[in-house]
């Protein structure tokens, strides 16, 4: 089968998105596919059309790969893809419309704001320390831990010159984890422990800076599962996805963000997951082809 791979393009999840890629492109040449790199750029629908593919697998982080805008021009060039819709794709991306749709099925989420405008930098807000991050972008790009009212204004000012809406958000006192779903199925939950405060871009890409360890708990464990199961319902995301949620002291797990096309760099949860339940990133690649 004749496979492109999309990847790169100018977000700030570039280099994380050619890695996932180069994962993905090596899965596909062991498993005896024809497969090409292509960046997205203005000439982008010229390119596939010169190479014709078979199917796309969309390793975009961020946009235009997660927010819907690459599933929607190859709807209307008549190409399948690898993943979520362009429904799911984009309403999964704004973390925002997401929290409103997961809190409506039950799922607990932290309190939250967005701010659109520079002029309202200085929010009604006295929920400390908070999360402040775009609430657009992935892979903690441009996320802070604030802990006061001046510090907020400046995370704040600073997410706004990487995205048109800041999400500030209450910081949960616990632990992150993660639940990937793959053909609508939970697997085995990760709990994540950086070596900082919290779960930022250097802590998920840099060796050393996490610990990782697989949720065995008889009651938290199911209990993950179940709400990735649902919010990844909610959220109308397709093949695979990760949910990853914060577990507050008292063991109750908070939705914070879906992610449509999950990491597949060798530091990345997913194939992490997957690997817990005997599945290798080649075997992985073979379903999702499948899919």
């Amino acid at each position: 089968m004749r496979v492109i791979v999309i990847a790169g393009g100018d977000s700030p999840e570039r280099e994380i998105s050619l890695k996932s890629a180069s994962s993905v492109l090596r899965a596909l040449a062991n498993l005896g596919h024809e497969a090409y790199l292509l960046e997205p750029s203005s000439n982008i629908c010229n390119d596939l059309a010169s190479l014709s593919p078979e199917l796309v697998f969309i390793a975009v982080h961020g946009s235009p790969g997660e927010d819907g805008r690459l599933q929607g021009l190859l709807d209307i060039l008549g190409i399948p893809y690898v993943g979520s819709s362009v429904l799911g794709s984009a309403i999964s991306m704004d973390k925002d419309v997401s929290k409103k749709l997961v809190s409506f099925h039950g799922v607990r989420v932290p309190r939250w704001i967005c701010i659109k405008n520079p002029k309202d930098a200085h929010p009604d807000w006295d929920i400390y320390p908070c999360i402040v991050k775009p609430a657009d972008l992935g892979s903690s790009v441009g996320l802070y831990l604030v802990k006061t009212k001046d510090a907020l204004t400046d995370a704040i000012e600073r997410c706004l010159k990487i995205s048109k809406k800041v999400m500030v958000e209450e910081f949960i006192e616990g632990v992150d984890c993660t639940v990937a779903i793959l053909l609508g199925k939970a697997l085995t939950p990760i709990l994540i422990k950086p070596s900082s405060e919290v779960y930022d871009y250097e802590s998920k890409y840099t060796h050393g800076k996490s610990e990782y360890s697989f949720v065995e708990d008889s009651e938290l464990a199911p209990k993950l599962k179940e709400l990735a199961k649902v919010a990844h319902s909610a959220l109308e995301l397709g093949s695979f996805s990760r949910i990853d949620f914060r577990v507050s002291k008292e063991g109750e797990p908070y939705f914070l963000e879906a992610n449509s096309i999950p990491g597949l760099t060798e530091l990345s949860l997913f194939p992490m997951a997957c690997a817990k339940d005997g599945i290798d990133l080649r075997t992985l690649i073979e379903i999702l082809l499948r899919g």
